[in-house]
């Protein structure tokens, strides 16, 4: 004799994954004498990304690392984002661009680094150009909440020039509204701004995505059987028949 009870619940993939995208080929390195698995995977965009830290969900390389002086190993960017998460927030939902968006500015800009200097001479998180700092009124360009609130800033105005096109927007933030006009209101056919643009979008694209599935929750279902008065417990995503 045998008789069945079906519970169910949620389950809720951990948020951690929207955090977990933004880990990219631009990382800080940090010289120490270390003794650890670094761990390697590929991101959205196809670049090689090492970091001390494993990344949830992959499946993962490893290599060991033995003792030595100049052994340098990579921080996951993962961990520096942590740190700008509450300015990003802030000065994005003040100008109204999207979050996503700025961290995939920062990421591709400097890495999370306030204190990055281009070859160019562009400064701190969002590299801003002295000029351009001056204008948005940014007076220490490493200070990452002035570089952070001028950086969103000029973004809304480049948004705004451009009627919400985010990709002409992106092109005259790296190359400059100039460009982009002397090339019909288009994406200049510079290969350094192409691949600007295709890396900033893909991220916000995986972030996007990351985010769709971290919000759609999956039912579990708890069957209990009854068999000869002994209780027997499985678990299943598919919804038992009556």
């Amino acid at each position: 004799m045998s008789r069945r009870r079906v519970d169910s619940f949620s389950l809720m993939p951990s948020v951690r994954v929207i955090r977990l995208v933004l880990a990219s080929v631009l990382c800080v390195s940090a010289a120490v004498p270390v003794q650890a698995q670094i761990f390697s995977w590929r991101d959205a965009n196809g670049n090689l990304v090492l970091s001390d830290r494993p990344r949830d969900g992959a499946e993962l390389k490893t290599f060991a690392v033995p003792k030595a002086s100049n052994v340098r190993v990579t921080r996951s960017i993962a961990a520096r984002a942590d740190q700008y998460e509450d300015l990003i927030v802030g000065h994005a939902m003040l100008n109204k661009v999207r979050p996503d968006l700025v961290r995939a500015v920062i990421q591709v800009e400097s890495g999370f680094n306030p204190r990055a200097v281009s070859p160019k001479g562009a400064l701190g998180l969002m590299q801003l150009m002295p000029t351009t700092a001056r204008l948005l009124r940014v007076r220490n360009a490493f200070d990452p909440e002035e570089n952070i609130r001028g950086g969103v800033a000029y973004l809304r105005q480049l948004l705004d020039r451009y009627n919400g096109d985010e990709a002409l927007a992106l092109a005259a933030y790296n190359a400059g509204p100039g460009a982009v006009e002397r090339h019909g209101q288009s994406v200049p056919p510079y290969r350094e701004t192409q691949s600007y643009v295709s890396k900033i979008s893909g991220l916000v694209g995986a972030a996007r995505a990351a985010r769709v599935s971290t919000s759609s929750s999956t039912v579990i279902y708890r069957v209990v059987d009854v068999v000869d008065g002994r209780e027997v417990v499985r678990y299943t995503d598919k919804k038992p028949a009556d």
